[in-house]
């Protein structure tokens, strides 16, 4: 029978089994303070209890319009990502507009998550840089279309040479 040569009862392991081993390490905290967050108030809440809580702006871009648009937008993916593949044949306005519905989708997919994870109220100017570089994606992206589109096959094209190669 094997042997671990670890004895974990012994008095050397657990004097080693410090509070200090579950904290974070110096370095991953000097690297954390690096992105220059906005200091918190204690559990996010800013005033007492008894506040009202604050009543946002109406925005159209935010909220459920905007929810209703990426429904939308999702509903029409699904025929326009079926039918080319299904009938074998499709017009390139079909074409182009299917990857740029792709791409809007993705777009605001991944705004979504720079919404969540970078939170402005946290990260300030770093939340605006990570959407800059969103929207140049979008648009380098959308000018890699147009050339997929006029210059080549296609996305239907392309996708369908990908998959027989």
């Amino acid at each position: 029978m094997l042997r671990s040569t670890l004895r974990l009862s012994t008095p050397a392991f657990k004097a080693g089994m410090t509070p200090q081993l579950m904290m974070r390490s110096p370095i991953a905290m000097r690297n954390h303070k690096m992105f220059g967050t906005i200091p918190q108030p204690p559990g996010g809440i800013v005033g007492t209890v008894n506040d009202a809580a604050p009543v946002p702006p109406a925005n159209p871009t935010k909220g459920s319009y905007h929810w209703t648009f990426e429904r939308i937008l999702v509903v029409g993916l699904i025929p326009m990502t079926v039918l080319p593949f299904a009938t074998g044949s499709i017009s390139p306005v079909l074409d182009a507009t299917l990857g740029a519905t792709l791409l809007i989708h993705s777009q605001l997919g991944f705004e979504s998550c720079i919404t969540d994870y970078i939170p402005k109220r946290v990260y300030g100017s770093i939340h605006n840089y990570a959407m800059y570089l969103l929207y140049g994606g979008t648009v380098v992206g959308l000018y890699g279309l147009y050339k997929l589109e006029t210059e080549d096959v296609g996305l239907t094209g392309t996708i369908k040479k990908i998959w027989n190669a």
